[in-house]
């Protein structure tokens, strides 16, 4: 029989695996140059299915948290798993802009919800408090990198075998590595204590056990909320035109080294500065300080005019993002518990979904009228100086 202790290191890494493997969507500007070369799509055609993708990601959070909450992490996930793998077979046969949008935008994108809210609750369920944010960043860090090994994989197999076996072949291996590996996920059992380092049980600072209607009462779910919009927002604007900022600002057209370090920088920013800096320094404490980094970074972006100033902006931007991606939500599960923190947690993450969607749009409106991205950058500062304003008057329920 396996031991309890060891039971929660197999339910963190089966989490880390599945994130790891649901990064497909990391790599969407591969495949919408394939679609605009071989079937000849319009680049507003080949967007469409992430936008898609992107919305039904997000809301698919909100609606798949209370069904984690209720039926355990194994139903979504596995559910997650089908929805993953089925969408990415079907878009194979559904090589038109409005099948795609169902296919992989609905589909897919509510399969990555489903399974990506049934992750990270039961994991951090398993170990003490004062370890959310390492095992949070733990998990979640491995989604921005997955995009290195997506990359290469998903390039070779259209230029060599054609769009759709690529998502027959991807869609089919994903749904056995999904499911099966979900298997593993399952909450403690009740009356479950942490064990500290030394083996004994771990004190436990008490959390008033609050679901989604109490939550929304709370001022500080709204400064969590826009905050976390705001500020994704700043990093979306950017980090989503960063192989075009190369060659307007810098004449490199090595947008491709930029995007390798962003997904790099972006895994350690969860895990090093959401994940484990956060659990030292406090919840609040985290937020300012990657708020002051994140604004100077930004509002220095327009003067980043060769490549090593790049590199250097990208690598801060790549770790300010990801370091925002995990501290809101542990500062959720610190806030209002674990019991709900499915449901909790998707309302928050609806604050992603708008900036997914919203973000990179003004950045693109401001080049094709400017010819250049400094507006673009000045309103990124702009709104991460926002959002340290609020992180002022914001009082974490940790040490920060």
């Amino acid at each position: 029989m396996i031991s309890q202790s060891r039971r929660g290191w197999i339910v963190l890494w089966a989490a880390v695996i599945l994130n790891f493997f649901i990064g497909l969507g990391y790599i969407w500007s591969i495949i919408a140059k394939q679609l605009i070369e071989q079937l000849h799509w319009t680049s507003v055609q080949a967007s469409l299915p992430y936008t898609v993708f992107s919305i039904m990601f997000a809301v698919s959070m909100m609606l798949s948290g209370p069904i984690q909450d209720r039926k355990g992490p194994r139903f979504s996930s596995t559910l997650g798993g089908l929805l993953i793998g089925g969408g990415l077979i079907l878009t194979g046969f559904a090589l038109k802009p409005s099948l795609m949008v169902l296919t992989f935008g609905l589909i897919t994108g509510t399969g990555l919800g489903s399974m990506y809210s049934a992750t990270v609750p039961p994991a951090l369920k398993w170990f003490p408090p004062e370890k959310k944010g390492t095992i949070n960043g733990a998990i979640v860090a491995v989604l921005a990198l997955a995009s290195i090994m997506y990359s290469p994989v998903a390039k070779t197999l259209m230029e060599n075998m054609g769009i759709a076996p690529t998502f027959w072949i991807i869609g089919g291996v994903l749904i056995v590595i999904l499911t099966g590996t979900s298997q593993l996920l399952c909450n403690p059992p009740e009356g479950y204590q942490f064990a500290s380092e030394s083996g004994s049980p771990a004190a436990v600072t008490a959390v008033v056990e609050q679901g989604p209607r109490e939550m929304l009462k709370s001022g500080d779910f709204y400064k969590i909320w826009f905050m976390f919009a705001l500020s994704a927002s700043s990093s979306l604007m950017v980090v989503g035109h960063i192989a075009n900022i190369a060659k307007s600002q810098a004449g490199w057209n090595g947008g491709f080294i930029l995007v390798i370090l962003l997904a790099l920088c972006n895994g350690a920013g969860r895990f090093f500065l959401g994940g484990y800096l956060s659990d030292k320094l406090g919840r609040g404490n985290l937020m300012r300080l990657t708020f002051i980094l994140q604004a100077v970074n930004m509002l220095l972006f327009m003067f980043y005019r060769s490549p090593l100033l790049l590199i250097i902006g990208v690598a801060v931007a790549g770790l300010c993002y990801g370091s925002t991606m995990v501290v809101f939500s542990a500062a959720t599960a610190d806030k209002w518990g674990m019991k709900n923190f499915g449901a909790n947690y998707g309302i928050v993450f609806m604050a992603w979904g708008l900036a997914g969607v919203v973000g990179p749009l003004p950045s693109a409106f401001i080049f094709d009228a400017t010819g250049s991205y400094t507006g673009a950058f000045l309103i990124s500062g702009v709104l991460v100086i926002v959002s340290l304003i609020l992180a002022f008057t914001y009082k974490a329920s940790d040490k920060g």
